[in-house]
């Protein structure tokens, strides 16, 4: 049996979301039409930033939103691409950085007790 984790998006739910915090999900949608407008960065640009962002944080309904929206503001497959090895690469960096703390602890486990 194969069932998803996620429940596929719908206009039902995007209603329930209205309707029981209708001021928050009106503001939520307008920062997010201001956060997507061309700025300083460009449409396009932000919403790479997005399908990066969307893989480290592992949300699919990001990934498919903003790879939609990505493609819709002129987006080629080789970007995106390269947009998810970078998200790809960072995430990975972070474990690799992160290692000093597992290494400073180790060391301090091998220093005598009362040092």
């Amino acid at each position: 049996m194969s069932e998803s984790l996620y429940p596929p998006a719908s206009r039902e739910i995007s209603e329930k979301r209205r309707a029981l915090a209708p001021e928050a999900e009106k503001a939520f949608q307008a920062f997010s039409r201001q956060v997507f407008a061309d700025g300083a960065l460009p449409a396009k640009t932000k919403q790479l930033i997005a399908v990066a962002v969307a893989h480290v944080t592992q949300c699919p309904y990001c990934i498919k939103g903003h790879t939609k929206a990505a493609l819709r503001h002129g987006a080629t497959r080789e970007e995106l691409m390269e947009a998810i090895w970078v998200a790809a690469e960072m995430r990975a960096g972070a474990a690799y950085a992160h290692s000093a703390i597992s290494l400073a602890t180790m060391d301090e486990a091998d220093r005598p007790k009362g040092d």
